[in-house]
């Protein structure tokens, strides 16, 4: 079985002094396993202190929320790849909900981000799925595949190794609704369906997000296809994080 993926979004919390409080108690409570991954995506401010943190920890990989797509120049506000590798990052979130439907980030735009992160050797971690209005017109799987063809269209063969997906229905984040593991299994088939007739390999890995708490990570995981979660707030505690990255400890999945 290959590990499973726990990926943390922090959104919009924990500066430097909250994270790096955050880790040194998360050090206490977890230890490395060779059947589990732990990435975060903390903000901006916060990646160099939780790089240094964790840097004795090679399960961990730190990323960054968002990234622009061109190296240097005058974009205020934004923060280019060399910027984020520079304080940390190794990896990034492209399209996630709220960039797309908060920021008006557009299909286009993800394309481009994540061409530039796989130009210079980062993870990609494209951010995919349907508002409640989509999925209730039945317009999932083609909201998916737009996705999909703009985020990963230009994708080289080789770079597919660097390639994630997280199936994220917009209904589901931050709610406390979330999809069922057969409603997301079936989504992260589909997804696996395109990349490979797309070129790319079946085990890209696939994860799910949208209101993954304790009580239902065991359920989605379990799930054939279903690779790991991408977790908003139920990540922002040492304690409460460290109870779902640890769930397959206590069954057997890690």
């Amino acid at each position: 079985m290959p590990p499973i993926l726990f990926a943390a979004n922090w959104k919009m919390h924990h500066g430097p002094v909250q994270a790096e409080a955050f880790a040194r108690e998360f050090r206490e409570l977890t230890f490395p396993s060779p059947d589990r991954e732990l990435w975060f995506f903390p903000p901006a401010v916060s990646i160099g202190v939780l790089a240094d943190a964790f840097r004795s920890r090679p399960d961990i990989r730190i990323g960054c929320q968002d990234v622009h797509w061109e190296a240097a120049g005058a974009f205020t506000g934004a923060l280019s790849i060399p910027m984020v590798e520079e304080a940390g990052a190794s990896a990034a979130l492209v399209g996630h909900s709220e960039r797309r439907h908060v920021f008006g980030e557009t299909d286009a735009d993800t394309g481009k981000k994540v061409t530039s992160l796989l130009k210079a050797g980062f993870r990609a971690m494209l951010c995919v799925g349907e508002t409640l209005v989509e999925r209730e017109a039945g317009k999932t799987e083609a909201v998916v595949l737009r996705q999909l063809n703009a985020g990963l269209g230009a994708v080289a063969p080789g770079d597919w190794p660097y390639v994630l997906v997280a199936y994220e229905p917009v209904w589901a984040i931050g709610t406390g609704r979330n999809a069922t593991p057969d409603d997301a299994a079936a989504v992260h088939g589909v997804i696996r369906e395109w990349i490979i007739a797309h070129g790319g390999p079946a085990d890209v890995r696939i994860l799910y997000g949208g209101s993954v708490k304790a009580g239902n990570v065991l359920a989605l995981v379990s799930r054939e296809g279903i690779d790991g979660v991408l977790v908003g707030g139920a990540s922002l505690t040492p304690d409460g994080w460290a109870e779902i990255v640890g769930i397959g400890e206590t069954t057997g999945l890690s």
